[in-house]
């Protein structure tokens, strides 16, 4: 990730949420809603599983208070998130607020938790829900975790030396306007200062978070930041407005502590691949996803940036990973090397996550390719003719 070169190339597929929860053999709910266990410990299993490199982008929960911070003020409002909804296939979560003596003001949108899919918020009427519920219950059996750094530290303990464990330091984007939350290109242009007054508070909020965790007893070995999907719900002209100032401001601090900076942006992103290596001082980027969701050449992202920044990725998710062969994994892996393997800087992975029912011998193909062909110095010709071998 500082675009040095290691003892062979990295792998590390992204099946950060998906494969782990399958590995469990539970209801996805368990892990997402119940913390049963917490999805980056299940995510540690699956790494020994499939003995990859991990990566561990984020803790969820994980977050530093500030400790000079007033105590809240006491308030006579409630909020709350309870199951609006239990089925042997889904739980539907739903939060309000709640005057004391008033009627509760319910949330417009809902958290769905599948038996065997990720959550999702949607709003409330999307799934025939917008008129409040008139039955609910508390949510009761979430398993608890440690907080702040005891967590960091309990995590990175736990992972050892099998990978790198980041968290999260946001730059202001816009969102995605069916969500209903957030802000997004329709408020950009219908109010654009106070628009321009959330991302300026957003990133000062996201700055003072990061000084404490850099100052903290223990670090991540890395910082993430960006946003799936920036250059679907950002124009590249937007993107610089709001979220290049953030993008400088955090990767010029990771920088002075001796700490890599990553960004993630799943779809296009070769725009932002060109801003943050010409204006920031990122050391990483992912995942570099090929068309038609992406816009990234992986060798002229090679040839043209690899100097100023680390590449990881890129296989098809789905063409490759979910549909295809061993064969097929063997062969884009080694095309991957190939385009950006070449003194180091790259980590072999795929263009954003998994699929739920990726074959384990895919994912494990990944890493016989880079025990065999990725150990430094690369051995090009051998990697051509393997290459030509498997059909070009």
């Amino acid at each position: 990730m500082r675009n040095g070169q290691p003892d062979r190339i990295p792998v590390a597929p992204d099946f950060s949420n998906m494969i782990p929860c399958r590995l469990t053999g539970k209801a996805f709910w368990d892990i997402y809603l119940y913390q049963d266990p917490p999805l980056w410990r299940a995510y540690i299993d699956a790494v020994t599983y499939f003995g990859t490199d991990g990566w561990i982008y984020s803790l969820d929960g994980f977050y530093v208070s500030d400790p000079a911070a007033p105590a809240p003020a006491p308030s006579d409002v409630t909020n709350e998130t309870v199951i609006v909804e239990k089925t042997a296939e889904r739980i539907v979560t739903r939060s309000y607020r709640q005057r004391q003596g008033q009627a509760k003001e319910w949330s417009h949108l809902v958290t769905v938790y599948p038996r065997a899919d990720p959550p999702t918020t949607l709003i409330a009427s999307k799934i025939d829900m917008a008129r409040p519920p008139e039955r609910w219950q508390p949510i009761e059996g979430v398993r608890p975790q440690k907080q702040g750094f005891e967590l960091l530290a309990e995590a990175l303990a736990l992972f050892d030396n099998r990978g790198v464990i980041g968290t999260f330091a946001g730059a202001p984007m816009l969102g995605n306007p069916e969500q209903g939350s957030g802000y997004s290109i329709y408020d950009y242009h219908d109010r654009h200062d106070e628009v321009k007054a959330w991302s300026v508070a957003c990133l000062e909020d996201s700055l003072a978070h990061l000084k404490r965790v850099l100052a903290g007893p223990c670090r991540p070995d890395f910082i993430l930041t960006g946003g799936s999907g920036a250059l679907v719900f950002n124009t590249p002209a937007i993107l610089r407005e709001l979220t290049l100032p953030g993008l400088k401001e955090i990767t010029r601090l990771c920088k002075e502590a001796g700490i890599p900076s990553q960004i993630h942006c799943c779809g296009p992103e070769r725009e932002l691949v060109k801003m943050s290596a010409l204006e920031t001082d990122l050391s990483s980027i992912n995942p570099l996803e090929i068309p038609p969701m992406g816009d990234c050449d992986l060798a002229e992202l090679k040839r043209t940036f690899g100097d100023r920044l680390s590449l990881m990725g890129n296989l098809h998710t789905t063409e490759v990973m979910l549909l295809g062969s061993v064969k097929d994994v063997r062969r884009a892996s080694l095309k991957a090397i190939r385009a950006a393997g070449a003194n180091g800087g790259f980590i072999l992975s795929t263009g954003d996550q998994c699929g739920r029912d990726t074959p384990d011998a895919n994912i494990r193909e990944m890493v016989n390719v880079a025990n065999e062909f990725g150990v430094y110095p690369l051995d090009m010709a051998r990697i051509d003719r393997e290459i030509q071998a498997l059909g070009g």
